[in-house]
């Protein structure tokens, strides 16, 4: 599915006049001019599933943010918004297939990091409440509690709720939100799953980070499925070997001066793994 089909950046003479129109002198950097337009990129084309390849200071993550900003895609967290960003997105046009869904959004590694934080968070909280119900149930269970009035209603109901339950069963009833507790990894990989849906436009900015090399490839899987069967496209920011081995991807090098479109097994960093482990294949058993 394709709901955004292109998207236009000014080019290095309309940069120019914007920034020579300024009078204030009081900023070091007109951040995100000049950041896109060193790569000589003026337009991005896309497919259901496209990918923007490169390194850290390539570019990848600030294109990602000025097009979500343009489209106003909702979000979870804040990012480094220039003072500039708005001017910037004035100049950038785009066009579309299909209207984009209410659903899309951008997610970023500071939106699965802080998911994971409020979720171990959350876990933490429930593992002092069950040590404590622990205890409650122990001193309900083994106290010689007699009724004296109605005030004493709610005790009683607790003492006879432990003589009648096993200490794990007490617990269990007294905690009826508790959250299962998640690895890193599976949080991660739980943060995409919730916010995906089905037909929806998604930018993803490097949403390998957190996921070991067999969730990526769950991860990868999970995507594609994704973009074949339910409707979704994908704009994506990642040096991942995996990600970037997405069936039917587009994939934009913008490691190089010019930005080029290249298949994944081309890449720098893919090249650099693969002949790595062709360097080392005889140490592998069978």
């Amino acid at each position: 599915m394709v709901y955004l089909s292109h998207f236009e950046f000014p080019d290095t003479e309309r940069e120019y006049d914007f920034i020579f129109e300024q009078k204030r002198t009081c900023y070091d950097t007109y951040y995100p001019f000049q950041i896109v337009s060193k790569h000589n990129l003026t337009m991005l084309d896309f497919e259901p599933v496209t990918i923007l390849y490169g390194g850290n200071g390539s570019g990848k993550s600030t294109t990602l943010n000025i097009i979500a900003e343009k489209l106003g895609l909702e979000r979870d967290t804040l990012y480094n918004r220039s003072n500039f960003f708005e001017d910037y997105t004035k100049l950038c046009s785009f066009k579309t297939q299909q209207k984009i869904p209410r659903s899309s959004r951008i997610i970023t590694s500071d939106d699965v990091f802080d998911f994971m934080l409020n979720l171990r968070s959350i876990n933490e909280g429930i593992d002092g409440k069950r040590e404590e119900l622990f205890q409650d149930y122990m001193d309900a269970k083994y106290s010689h509690f007699q009724m004296k009035s109605l005030e004493d209603y709610e005790q009683l109901k607790k003492v006879n709720m432990a003589r009648s339950s096993s200490q794990s069963k007490y617990v269990r009833k007294k905690l009826t939100d508790n959250i299962r507790e998640h690895s890193n990894g599976e949080s991660a990989f739980l943060y995409f799953a919730e916010k995906i849906k089905e037909n929806g436009l998604y930018l993803l900015d490097e949403p390998e980070n957190s996921l070991s090399a067999q969730k990526q490839q769950e991860l990868l899987g999970f995507l594609e499925d994704s973009a074949r069967f339910y409707g979704c496209q994908f704009i994506i920011a990642t040096h991942s070997p995996f990600l970037l081995s997405m069936k039917g991807a587009k994939i934009y090098d913008m490691d190089e001066e010019v930005v080029d479109v290249k298949h994944w097994t081309e890449l720098e960093n893919v090249r650099t793994y693969y002949e790595f482990f062709k360097n080392h294949e005889n140490e592998f058993g069978d």
